[in-house]
């Protein structure tokens, strides 16, 4: 019996959830309006923490990082995360303000990914964004280390996994004030990208 590590991954089921009924011709023309939809429906699915995502920064050296966060909000302006300016991701956004995040709901097949460049919240969002945390977590926090980022994202993927492997994936791409949308998977159809109003 093979008990390496790579016998004992292989062994793994993998996509074992559930996936929702997707249209992709039939998805909004906003990508924000998708996310939304999706991560709803992964809680009202049971996803515990369907705001916990991974952010992929890169530092001063180029190399990659990545750690597990919450989301703090999402709309029009950006993906919004908070933590110090001294952390390793704080020193990181400030030498490569860009970034990624992946959102992973295992139970419903569906994964989010978003990158793009990294900028600041004005003074005042950072400032209720800390005084909206428990006193315990303020505890520590040096005057002028919080900091509430947002990433603008140029670029978004809807994904949804399928156990046939037909993955299918839905690509927002920013151009200006619009974003063009393209699909591929699910029955094998590929679409072109569609021109959609910013």
């Amino acid at each position: 019996m093979d008990t390496t590590p790579a016998a004992w991954l292989r062994a793994r089921p993998s996509l074992t959830g559930s996936a929702p009924a997707l249209h992709p011709d039939a998805v909004p023309d906003d990508p924000l309006a998708l996310f939304l939809n999706w991560i709803t429906a992964a809680a009202e699915a049971g996803v515990a923490e369907p705001h916990a995502v991974t952010l992929a920064t890169v530092d001063a050296d180029g190399v990659p990082d990545a750690r597990t966060l919450i989301l703090k909000d999402v709309d029009e302006r950006g993906w919004a995360f908070a933590g110090t300016r001294s952390s390793a991701k704080g020193r990181q956004l400030a030498a490569n303000p860009a970034a990624a995040l992946n959102f992973w709901w295992q139970p419903v097949l569906r994964a989010v990914r978003v990158r793009g460049p990294v900028i600041e919240a004005s003074a005042e969002e950072i400032a209720a964004d800390l005084a909206a945390r428990s006193e315990a977590a303020r505890a520590g926090v040096a005057e002028g280390d919080w900091v509430l980022w947002r990433i603008v994202p140029s670029w978004i993927e809807f994904w949804q996994g399928a156990t046939d492997r037909r993955h299918t994936r839905i690509v927002y791409t920013r151009e200006g004030d619009r974003w063009l949308r393209s699909w591929s998977g699910g029955e094998g159809t590929r679409q072109g990208a569609e021109e959609e109003s910013g």
